[in-house]
This record gives C-alpha cells, sequence and structure tokens, in this order.
C-alpha cells in the first residue's frame, strides 16, 4: 500500500505584544510560501522587526535589521497548543480532511477563536 504524503507548511506571524495571530499562510516550506506570508501581513506590520528560524526562505521577504534569528518562543508555543487542540494535525489515523480546504478552514477557525480570547 502506498502511503499518501502530501506535506503542508502552517506559515504563522504572530504579533510579539498582543500575541495575536496576524497572518496565516498554508503551503510548502520553501520562499513562495514566505512570500505568502508576507503577502497576506496587515500593512503595519510591513516595516516590523521579524524573529524567525534559521529557513533560508525568510531571506527572500525580510531584509536586513528588519531580520531577527530567534525569539521564536512564543509562536512556538502556540503551535504546540494548535497541534494539541486540532486532532488533524496530530496523526492521519487518527483524523484527517480529505480536502485540504477543509483543513485550511478549520485552523482558520482556530485562529480567530484563538485571538478572540485574547485580552
Amino acid at each position: 500500500m502506498a502511503r499518501h504524503t502530501r506535506q503542508l507548511w502552517i506559515w504563522l506571524a504572530m504579533d510579539r505584544h498582543t500575541r495575536k495571530i496576524v497572518s496565516c499562510f498554508m503551503g510548502r516550506r520553501d520562499a513562495v510560501s514566505a512570500f505568502g506570508l508576507w503577502e497576506g501581513l496587515p500593512t503595519p506590520y510591513l516595516d516590523a522587526v521579524c524573529h524567525t528560524d534559521r529557513l533560508g526562505a525568510y531571506k527572500s521577504v525580510v531584509f536586513g535589521a528588519l531580520h531577527r534569528i530567534g525569539g521564536t518562543q512564543h509562536i512556538e508555543r502556540f503551535n504546540a497548543t494548535l497541534r494539541v487542540r486540532v486532532a488533524h494535525l496530530v496523526r492521519r489515523t487518527l483524523s484527517f480532511s480529505r480536502k485540504q480546504a477543509n483543513l485550511e478552514m478549520l485552523i482558520w477557525l482556530f485562529i480567530h477563536r484563538y485571538n478572540a480570547s485574547l485580552p
């Protein structure tokens, strides 16, 4: 039996002060997806300092002094919460979406609910 492995990465941008998710993009782990996340950012965040991991794809959208490596603890904590609360992200045998659009809708609903729960 051939195992179906369609990897989908969830790209997130979080406001460090409010902890709200301000942009989300789902796609591959490449420069095209990094640009997709960048395009989804609200205008006030386009000139903000961005803290990222060492993935090279970020260098195609975040330049110079605005790019900082590290300081990603809050977004990593959110990623852990997302995996725990959305069963579709844990294991395919437990729960999965046949259509990517359904998974994207589920993640967006979770993000909106999460943002609404913040003070």
